[in-house]
């Protein structure tokens, strides 16, 4: 079974889906805290940087900037220590089940699809305690920062809580995948991707931009402002929104088209033919329900691919194609075919007196020889009777040379059957004329055969086959129908008067080679 999931990329991070549970977990827990570190970082440069140039009027002044060069750094270590430690006990309290390689209740399968949520609130409470931390610190020695340090700190902490979101979700995407494993439909992780692709774009975007608006309003509000500093201050929030708004806006887009393409990927698998693949589930919104929807879809294909095979195996795979492109008249029809029969020479007497084992292998070349050069001149193997086989030519599917398909099946099979199936004799007998072709039975069980004059002939044939040279006899009909070049490997003999009949028919068998 082919499986799609995330990008080549994404593929070597993430590793492989079938990886043991240990190195899972060591994997997770390096990438989120290597998150947690680098994602505070980001957040407390991006504090110190807007600091220094937000702050309207007068900028920073120097016992506020080094307080500030202490601060951040502090905060960073705690923030990671803190977090990295509610980060570990969050993480591994809520996948128990999954260290423990079992199937998660429905409860623990919606605290794992949570869980990004869940770290991302850790994030949000440590960037709230930040958010009166500088502040106050703020107060103490630059009063006037209080309000852009509060908005400075606001903004880089919801951009920063949105990326470690989207990283977080990519992340625990395996997790995610084995908590959604079996599962019809993929259990909501609170948001879909409309709502989700809402609140990033306010985060990432409306959130810097009204700082802007902050900005101006100060402007406005104090006469202290000169127009290089609202600059500045303009200059600092826009980069803000340009650098991280496209960071999270590529990241969201990244976490909607990632699943898509694995989709993508493989429908077009499916249109090549292949329908061994799914595509991993690993998404709790709409996109979850979009891959679920097709791996339902898949296993509904492989399941009719295969009772089509299996019809195809008792009826032949024409019939079969047939019927589903409703081209069989269920009723019957009234058909000109060529029908082909073999049956082998004191089959009853070979069983008695070999062993088991050898009468089946013997059956099981015998048949193999039919059914592929049945198979190989367009017929159809309608039946199988005891050591005997009935073919037909020209239905389901009409075919106008098919009374030349069947004699040419008809020397073909003889020869194999003379060389790869020496233990025994057999007869073929072959009649072409107007049969009813079509599905008998009752309504809850049809069977697709052919009835009328040319079935019974060819029957008689084959027992008259059995007692001539070559044990091929085919009615001459059948060798006028069939034309050049056909007709130049059989001579006519005398008409013999078949079992049950007053008249005579014309016959006709192999030319001597």
């Amino acid at each position: 079974m082919t499986t799609y999931d995330t990008e080549t990329f994404a593929r070597r991070l993430l590793g492989p889906a079938d990886q043991p549970v240990g190195r899972l977990r060591v994997r997770i827990q390096v990438m989120l805290t290597v998150l947690l570190v680098s994602t505070n970082v980001i957040g407390a440069l991006v504090v110190a940087g807007l600091s220094s140039i937000v702050v309207p009027g007068e900028g920073l002044t120097p016992p506020y900037a080094r307080a500030l060069m202490w601060a951040i750094p502090a905060y960073v270590v705690v923030a990671v220590v803190v977090g990295a430690t509610l980060g570990t006990v969050t993480t591994v309290g809520s996948l128990k089940w999954a260290l423990a390689d079992r199937e998660p209740t429905d409860e623990e399968r919606r605290v794992a699809m949570r869980l990004p949520w869940r770290l991302t609130l850790v994030q949000v409470g440590l960037w709230g305690f930040a958010a009166i931390l500088f502040p106050v610190l703020a107060a103490g020695y630059q009063p006037s920062a209080v309000l852009s340090t509060v908005f400075t700190v606001l903004i880089a902490g919801l951009v920063v809580c949105a990326i470690a979101y989207l990283f977080s979700e990519f992340v625990l995407r395996p997790i995610a995948a084995r908590a959604l494993q079996g599962e019809a439909e993929p259990v909501a992780a609170g948001s879909g991707v409309q709502r989700r692709m809402i609140v990033f774009w306010g985060l990432g975007t409306a959130a810097p931009v009204s700082g802007l608006v902050v900005a101006a309003l100060v402007a406005l509000l104090r006469n202290d402002v000169d127009v290089q500093r609202l600059a500045g201050v303009v200059l600092g929030l826009s980069a803000v929104v340009l650098l991280f708004g496209l960071l999270v806006t590529v990241l969201n887009v990244r976490a909607v088209v990632t699943p898509i393409a694995a989709v993508r990927e493989a429908l077009a698998r499916v249109g090549e033919g292949d329908l061994d693949v799914e595509v991993r589930v690993d998404d709790g919104t709409e996109l979850g329900l979009l891959q679920a929807g097709f791996n339902d879809m898949a296993r509904g294909l492989r399941e009719r691919d295969s009772i089509r095979d299996l019809f195809g195996r008792h009826v032949g795979h024409e019939v079969a194609t047939a019927a589903t492109e409703g081209r069989i008249e269920l009723g019957g029809e009234t058909r000109e075919v060529s029908v082909l029969m073999v049956d082998l020479v004191g089959s009853t007497t070979y069983a008695t007196t070999r062993e088991p084992a050898e009468v089946v292998a013997v059956l099981n070349r015998f048949f193999t020889v039919v059914v592929e050069e049945v198979d190989r001149h367009g017929g159809l193997v309608n039946k199988f009777m005891g050591d005997a086989v009935l073919a037909i030519f020209g239905a389901p599917v009409h075919r106008d040379d098919h009374a030349a398909l069947a004699l040419a099946a008809a020397r073909a099979m003889a020869d194999r059957l003379a060389e790869e199936v020496p233990e025994i004799g057999s007869g073929i007998g072959v009649s072409t004329g107007r049969a009813v072709a079509g599905n008998v039975g009752h309504q809850s069980r049809f069977e697709y055969t052919v009835i009328g004059d040319a079935v019974n002939s060819a029957a008689r044939l084959t027992d008259l086959a059995k007692s001539v040279d070559g044990q091929v006899l085919v009615a001459q009909a059948s060798v006028d129908a069939a034309g050049e070049p056909e007709t130049a490997h059989w001579q006519s003999q005398e008409p013999v008067t078949l079992r049950g009949r007053q008249e005579t028919t014309a016959v006709a068998r192999r030319h001597p080679s």
